[in-house]
């Protein structure tokens, strides 16, 4: 019987971008910084938010799930980012797949719950410096101020005419994971790195 297990080693959409995202980051002076995050675990989760579900899952991860529109609450391994009224992205660490549905699943119990590992289906791309905002401002139609999308903030939105999650990072200086579907990574690369030849 023919052996049928994977051999290949797990490629990320933008592998071959890396060296000129690289290079852009280098050429802006450290203006902006580009780079792909990839392989992140990515969960979508639904349940009900008022739920005895909800209180258990985010005892199982060591966060509340957020509730106020376009948020992202984050605590250790995990990052939480609110979807809608009963949707949430679970994004965790590279591998995490598996130990965070069963986290999941194990809290939530017997209650109704939708958990959907979405990992393959995007990949992300930090976009940081000081000049973040302005290379992003280009192309999304969100008010990037940090007063209006300060850290902890998150939308789905577009992104030079491609449909994103755009997530302000928490961490001082920390940027933006921009979460783009995987087909989509190579024409958004390519954009960023025009956009960001303002900077060089």
């Amino acid at each position: 019987m023919a052996d049928t297990a994977p051999t290949a080693r797990q490629r990320s959409p933008l592998t071959l971008a890396a060296d000129r995202l690289a290079a852009a980051s280098r050429s802006s002076g450290g203006a902006v910084r580009l780079a792909e995050v990839p392989f992140l675990a990515q969960m979508n989760l639904r349940l009900d938010a008022k739920s005895p579900a909800a209180d258990a899952v985010g005892l199982a991860l060591g966060l509340q799930l957020p509730l106020e529109p376009g948020t992202v609450v984050r605590a250790g391994d995990w990052a939480a980012v609110w979807l809608g009224p009963d949707e949430w992205l679970v994004v965790g660490r590279p591998g995490t797949q598996r130990d965070l549905e069963s986290r999941i699943r194990s809290a939530a119990r017997n209650e109704p719950v939708s958990v959907t590992d979405v990992s393959a289906q995007r990949t992300t791309v930090l976009v940081s410096g000081p000049r973040a905002r302005d290379l992003l401002s280009h192309g999304c139609p969100l008010d990037l101020h940090p007063r209006a999308f300060g850290p902890g903030r998150s939308a789905q939105t577009r992104l030079a005419r491609t449909q994103v999650i755009l997530v302000a990072r928490d961490e001082p200086r920390a940027g933006f994971w921009v979460l783009v579907r995987s087909s989509f990574a190579g024409y958004l690369t390519d954009w960023l790195l025009d956009a960001a030849v303002e900077y060089g």
